[in-house]
């Protein structure tokens, strides 16, 4: 009897259906999209375990595989010679997937923070891309393709990305990243062929965010923040934020009236009747950064004071002279009075005579931060038409409404003032600064935006980041070509890296110029080269506009070294140097036909004694040399050039392009 019951079991257990999952691609195969000219090219996606599929492309390619038992699959697909639109079908015995319009070309990835974020329009209103209107209605290049990365952190690697091919029209070439778009633009006219980006970036994020925790842990860094991996109650996090009522970011975040109109039912604060007895207080103008109850420390906060006016018969200004970072809304005596967009303009909102009362009046301002340094700057004052003047600085009461956290990368506002006793119950191990949802967490992005594209084949990369690692040059001296290397050996490919050297700008520290070094001195990583912005910074903002003279000058790097053009590419770079009396003589690797002074006259350099100690200094070429002297230092050691956070380069090759800055130290 046993017998026969285990026999029927049996039968029953076999006689049961495969589970049969639906073909699938990996978001980065998709119509549009551009493959790597001449190479076997990765393609992967999910499908039924054990399960066959092919591939045939109809330049007379074909593939095949089966997926493996938990229904992964991946196969190579020889590419031809650039050309197209050409298609591609995926088909197993019950499905079909065809993919058109697919281009052959140059793949190159792009990655970094915000300036190769910044997408062609700027960020707006006040940050725009040099002629960005004019750049965006002429930006018709059907043959350029950009797959835009879709923000995402994660504590363990992802294999899939979210994004989409889109091709280059006026339409939607507004959003494609400005660096990366004059790039592209740059090979396509040069070269004639097909060219895909594919736009990995995050504004404000440090490097080491972007290398695998294997690297990080091989090169000795950041040992504090790993181990915090194993105290961080990653479940409570999740369960925590299950606490409160969440808002998505506006869809244009260009749009200050989209931020305004933001739900986060903080209406009643802006009223002249609302209690805040119960906030906090805060001395300002300052920035917000440390709050008592914030968490991420960005997001949207209410701040309140009652000042008393006693001429109300003209009308007043209401005044922050040096801007309020990120955004604001400012309300008088419940009206709304003015608001802007941009963490770098000054504000300046008239108050209607009419709205004012005489004795005690309320200003309620909503700013929201997105990120690192937001609060007020400068001073705040109301000014009235007849001349007189009332600080407002001070004491006021303040609320922090709704954090903006990035929970695996999904950026939202959590309501916290609908929720405020569940603050206080923090999970485990959770800050803002060792928080696997920061995305300055070591690792995270590489996880999050880098990991999910491998083996896709690129060409190359291109980088634009360092602004969030100032102040720690002498690590990223280490850590910048490690992650270099760590993304050559998971792609098990040696392609070609061009990164662009930071721009001069005011950080008010001097500590910019190291970490213009380090990245100079990076080009020591084999098949590197360096983009230098030397004549191209902004002393206000961080976020240049001029983006086609990087995208120019990272193309020239590609044109020269990977595509046999005979194009100069690169301004002259320090080489070495040699002591003669009270002179030092400065030996630089010329690109181009010879030196050449800028502008300004040849300035910008400094000489030291052994003190360290230095000095302005006289400078004078000497054919592809350049002889530096001053008449106070009579036994000079050290050299130095354009040795500022915010200065404006005098030294140029004939071809117009700008030297780097250096020091002699090591």
């Amino acid at each position: 009897m046993k017998k026969l019951l285990l026999l029927a079991l049996l039968i029953v257990f076999s006689c049961q259906p495969t589970v049969k999952k639906k073909l699938t691609l990996n978001s980065l195969f998709s119509d549009h999209m551009v493959l790597q000219q001449k190479e076997n090219v990765m393609i992967w996606g999910k499908y039924t375990p054990k399960g066959k599929i092919s591939v045939k492309a109809d330049w007379g390619s074909e593939s095949s595989v089966k997926a493996d038992e938990k229904g992964n699959w991946k196969l190579d697909l020889i590419t031809p010679e650039s050309g197209g639109p050409f298609e591609v079908s995926i088909f197993t015995k019950d499905s079909t997937i065809t993919l058109v319009d697919v281009m052959v070309g140059e793949v190159w990835l792009a990655s970094g923070q915000s300036n190769m974020e910044m997408s062609l329009e700027g960020y707006l209103p006040n940050e725009p891309i040099n002629n960005n209107l004019e750049e965006i209605a002429a930006a018709d290049y059907p043959d350029i393709r950009s797959y835009n990365v879709e923000r995402a952190i994660s504590h363990i690697p992802l294999n899939e990305s979210k994004g989409q091919w889109k091709v280059t029209s006026p339409e939607n070439a507004n959003k494609f990243s400005a660096t990366a778009y004059f790039f592209a633009r740059k090979l396509h006219q040069e070269l004639n062929i097909p060219i895909g980006i594919i736009n990995s970036t995050w504004g404000g994020t440090p490097v080491e965010s972007w290398m695998s925790r294997e690297k990080i842990k091989q090169l000795g860094e950041f040992e504090k923040q790993l181990n915090a991996l194993e105290s961080i109650d990653t479940v409570g996090i999740k369960t925590y934020f299950s606490n409160f009522s969440t808002v998505s970011l506006p869809s244009d975040t260009s749009n200050v009236n989209a931020w305004n109109a933001l739900a986060l039912e903080d209406g009643a604060f802006s009223q002249t009747d609302f209690d805040d007895s119960s906030w906090s207080k805060v001395n300002l103008s300052g920035h917000l950064e440390g709050l008592d109850m914030a968490i991420e420390d960005d997001g949207a906060f209410w701040f309140r004071k009652q000042v008393a006016i006693a001429d109300v018969s003209s009308d007043y200004k209401f005044i922050v002279d040096e801007g309020i970072d990120d955004m604001d809304v400012v309300y008088v005596n419940g009206q709304k009075i003015g608001s802007t967009l941009g963490w770098n303009s000054p504000r300046e909102y008239v108050i209607p005579k009419s709205i004012l009362v005489e004795g005690e009046n309320t200003i309620a301002i909503r700013v929201i931060d997105t990120g690192y340094g937001g609060g007020f700057r400068g001073q705040m004052i109301l000014s009235s038409n007849s001349g007189e003047k009332i600080s407002i600085d001070g004491e006021w009461s303040y609320q922090y409404t709704a954090g903006l956290s990035n929970l695996y990368g999904n950026q939202k506002f959590y309501l916290y003032h609908l929720n405020p006793e569940a603050l206080v119950k923090k999970p485990t191990g959770f800050s803002r600064y060792n928080s696997l949802f920061s995305f300055d967490f070591p690792g995270v992005l590489y996880n999050g935006m880098i990991n999910p594209l491998i083996p896709f084949n690129i060409k190359g990369a291109i980088w634009y980041q360092g602004e969030s690692n100032v102040g720690r040059a002498n690590q990223y001296e280490k850590i910048f070509p490690g992650m270099i290397e760590d993304w050559r050996i998971r792609w098990k490919s040696n392609f070609p890296f061009y990164f662009v050297q930071i721009a001069p700008f005011s950080y008010k520290n001097e500590l910019s110029p190291a970490l213009r070094d380090a990245q100079r001195k990076s080009l020591a990583t084999p098949n590197t080269g360096m983009a230098v912005t030397m004549d191209i910074g902004d002393s206000i903002s961080i976020h240049p506009g001029n983006k086609q003279d990087v995208g120019d000058r990272l193309a020239r790097l590609a044109l020269f070294n990977d595509y046999g053009s005979d194009i100069v590419p690169s301004g002259p770079l320090y080489k070495s140097h040699k002591i003669s009396g009270n002179k030092i003589i400065l030996e630089f690797e010329l690109f181009g036909n010879k030196l050449m002074v800028g502008k300004l006259g040849l300035s910008g350099f400094e000489i030291a004694s052994f003190d360290k100690v230095y000095v302005p200094a006289s400078a004078k070429i000497l054919g592809d040399k350049i002889e530096v002297f001053a008449a106070d230092v009579l036994e000079p050691k050290y050299v130095r050039y354009a040795w500022r956070d915010y200065i404006v380069g005098t030294l140029f090759n004939t071809e117009g392009l700008p030297a780097s800055s250096f020091t002699t130290e090591e």
